[in-house]
Order: structure tokens, then C-alpha cells, then sequence
């Protein structure tokens, strides 16, 4: 596997400072932008807002690095990234206001989009049960003086931070609260607990209102907020999960079983592609790599992998499975190989949030091994067993499988996939 450039400069960096000396003695070190730049650019370098991201020498030896100034940076073992959690939640549906012209809730392009469609529909208003909620504070801005502790391999350590920068991505306040939103327009695992840390020591410093860190990710429809609190302010890993919900645009025709027992009875089989049978379990993260080609047009596997939260393996599955069902395709831009939609991708955005997920059932359920597995569920009444899927797959003359053990790997992403379809029936 080819290394990434931060991947090669860091390892200069880490030989010419003898940072893996300086940690195991000290537990941490210092360095500045101005070492960085040395080697590439310190913004580059240091922008690493999820585990994957890590360059390999972090991973490989559990480091992390925090800003600490507008020009200094710690690198140690410590715990700067927090799960999110995988509890499945029910989706609240809210209306839009149809008198907007200049905002369309159906084509979320931008976190800055994200947050004005979840203002004016007024998902803000419900989820922090403000009624007057107001604008104030958003942007790039100086974090002041504050003191933190943070975990680490090594025990405690003490962090000062002076006036490192920081970007809030949207403050509201209420009558009783500051609410500061951390917004991505991506899927991801994990997140950076700096992101929503510094913007509530900064705030919390300056106010007497309850400062509130909300991070809120939009993705196919969906406006997906949780709310956190530090439970001790000068803790930053005291970080404790206390709010999540989901909210979706109320539209006409909602999807019930009537509407996908028709798509599963009309659908024509497609020939098995000459492709990998897929291997990507989640088929929110396949539609939401189709949305970042849309938001982009062309994004090659490294920046795919770098930008947005894939390993390289992860890169290749899910960029598989959208060229499985025809979504994405590889094209050539001044001799790189990128990926970007199809001409029925892009069409398949272009239409409202309900028609849209019919679409992606109809894709799936052109492919035999999916359309099978769901005709069984509802003669069942239950997802069928992982045996009975790999029974259907032997039997669906899929491309390139030739064990047993592979045919069960897969079997995960048709029970996933036909998961996410029954998901998508409302009661």
C-alpha cells in the first residue's frame, strides 16, 4: 500500500526530533508549524478529525496531537477521539417551510447548509426545547486562555492552551442556553472531542448561560443530532453523551410495505455485474459517498480515504458496491483515476427524499441474490438465516466467488442492505 504524503513527512518529522524517544521518556512533546512546515504544510498535517485519519506512525504508536497555540501542537498517547454511539433511534418527521425559494432541504451540499435547513425547520427549536432561539456566534475565532487535563497511556497530563483557533460551525442562544453546533454532511465512527471542547471552555469562560455542545451530522434525508456535556469542564474526557435524535422533511407518500412488496414484485433482474459482489455493510455510508461525488464531481481513492473518514480497504469496498449498482464510475481527469456518478446518479438526487429511497430499493432488488433474500423474508416473516442467504447467493450466479467463507462474508452486507430496506417502511 502506497503512503500518503503526511504519511512521509511525518516520518521525517518523527526521525528528525526523535519524537518516539521524547514521548517514552516525557509521555509527550512539543513541536511547532514552523518545524512542520518544514516538511509539508503544518494545516495539512495536523487536520485529523477522526481516527482513520491518523497518519500511520500515530496509529501504529497510539499517538494523538492538539493544537495548544496558533503555532504550537502536543503529540502524545493521548485519548482525543470519542465513539459515537450505534443505538438506533426512531426519526421524527418535521415540515419545512415551503415559502423558502432559497434553500432546498432535498440538495444539503454544505454543514453550513445542514444547519440553516435544521434552524428554519425548527429541529433546532425541538431538540434544544428552546422556543426563542437566535443566531449569534459562528466562525473562525481565538479560543483565549484556558488549563484542561487529559487521559493518556502515561496517567493525567496538564494542557495549557493560548489562544489556539477555533471554528464554530453554528452558536444559537436561547433564553437558557448557548447552543454550539459541530456539523459534518459525512457518516463517521468517531469524532474529535476538540472540536466541541474548545468552543465550550471558551464559552463557558465567558457566559453565565449553559453552554450546550451539539454535534449534528445530515446525511440522505436524515438530520442526525446528540447532544453532549463535560461533567468536569477542566476534564476533556469527561465528555458524557446526553441527547440524541433524528429528524426527517415530512414529505407526501410515506413508504410502507405496500410500496416496497410492489417494487419487489415489478423489478426486473439485471445481469450480475463483473464486479466485486459487494462488502460494505452500511448502506448509509454507500449513499453518502454517492453524495460527496455529487457535492465534489470527482474525488480520487486517496482523497476519498483522506477526506472522508475510509480506511484505504474501506475506500475500495464502498466505492465497489456503488459501481455494483451503477451509481458510480471510474473516470480519468489529468491521469488520475477518480470516481464520480453515473449519469443515474446523478438523476437519482435530483428527485425528492421518499422517491429517492424507492430508487435505491429498486437498485438493490434488481440484483437476484437481494431480491430472493427479501421475497423469503416476507414468506417468513423474519430475516432469513445467514445459511439460507448463502444458499441464495450459490444460486444468484454471482461474479467471483469462490469459497464458502467468502460467500459468508458477503452474506453480512445482504442481511445489512435488506435491513436498511425494512427500515425504511413506516408503521
Amino acid at each position: 500500500m502506497s503512503k500518503s504524503k503526511n504519511d512521509t513527512a511525518w516520518e521525517k518529522i518523527f526521525e528528525k526530533h526523535r519524537i518516539l524517544d521524547k514521548i517514552e521518556s516525557k509521555g509527550r512533546v512539543s513541536i511547532s508549524s514552523v518545524d512542520i512546515n518544514l516538511f509539508r504544510e503544518a494545516r495539512l498535517m495536523t487536520k485529523f478529525d477522526h481516527r482513520s485519519q491518523l497518519p500511520k506512525l500515530f496509529i501504529d504508536n497510539k499517538l494523538s496531537i492538539l493544537p495548544t497555540s496558533r503555532g504550537a501542537y502536543e503529540i502524545g498517547v493521548f485519548e482525543t477521539f470519542c465513539d459515537f454511539n450505534k443505538e438506533e433511534v426512531e426519526v421524527t418527521p418535521i415540515n419545512f417551510p415551503i415559502f423558502l425559494e432559497s434553500i432546498d432541504y432535498k440538495d444539503i451540499t454544505s454543514e453550513s447548509t445542514a444547519i440553516n435547513c435544521a434552524f428554519v425547520s425548527k429541529i433546532l427549536h425541538d431538540f434544544t426545547g428552546e422556543e426563542n432561539l437566535l443566531p449569534t456566534v459562528s466562525g473562525r475565532m481565538s479560543s483565549s486562555l484556558f488549563n484542561f487535563k487529559i487521559n493518556s497511556a502515561k496517567g493525567l497530563f496538564n494542557v495549557r492552551v493560548d489562544n489556539s483557533q477555533i471554528e464554530i460551525d453554528g452558536g444559537y442562544e436561547g433564553d437558557n442556553s448557548l447552543n454550539l453546533i459541530e456539523a459534518k454532511n459525512y457518516i463517521s465512527d468517531d469524532f474529535l472531542i476538540r472540536q466541541l471542547y474548545y468552543p465550550y471552555r471558551l464559552w463557558n469562560n465567558k457566559i453565565t448561560k449553559q453552554v450546550r455542545p451539539i454535534f449534528l451530522t445530515y446525511s440522505n434525508g436524515i438530520f442526525h443530532l446528540r447532544e453532549y456535556e463535560f461533567t468536569e469542564a477542566e476534564l476533556y474526557n469527561s465528555i458524557r453523551l446526553i441527547k440524541h435524535k433524528k429528524y426527517t422533511v415530512q414529505e407526501e407518500g410515506a413508504i410502507n410495505v405496500e410500496a416496497i412488496q410492489k417494487i419487489l414484485d415489478s423489478v426486473r433482474i439485471t445481469k450480475e455485474p463483473e464486479l466485486p459482489f459487494p462488502q460494505a455493510d452500511s448502506f448509509e455510508r454507500v449513499i453518502n459517498l454517492c453524495e460527496l461525488l455529487k457535492q465534489r464531481g470527482f474525488l480520487s481513492k486517496e482523497e476519498i480515504t483522506q477526506n472522508y473518514v475510509f480506511d484505504s480497504r474501506q475506500t475500495d469496498y464502498y466505492a465497489n458496491a456503488a459501481k455494483y449498482l451503477g451509481l458510480i464510475e471510474n473516470t480519468c481527469e489529468n491521469g488520475q483515476t477518480e470516481c464520480t456518478l453515473t449519469k443515474m446518479g446523478l438523476q437519482i438526487f435530483n428527485v425528492s427524499i421518499t422517491d429517492r429511497q424507492l430508487e435505491f430499493v429498486k437498485l438493490i432488488l434488481s440484483h437476484k441474490a437481494f431480491k430472493n433474500t427479501l421475497k423469503l423474508y416476507f414468506d417468513k416473516g423474519n430475516v432469513p438465516s445467514k445459511n439460507e442467504i448463502v444458499e441464495i447467493m450459490k444460486n444468484s450466479e454471482l461474479y467471483n466467488i469462490n469459497s464458502d467463507e467468502t460467500y459468508r462474508r458477503r452474506a453480512s452486507t445482504v442481511v445489512s442492505w435488506i435491513n436498511w430496506v425494512l427500515e425504511l417502511i413506516e408503521e
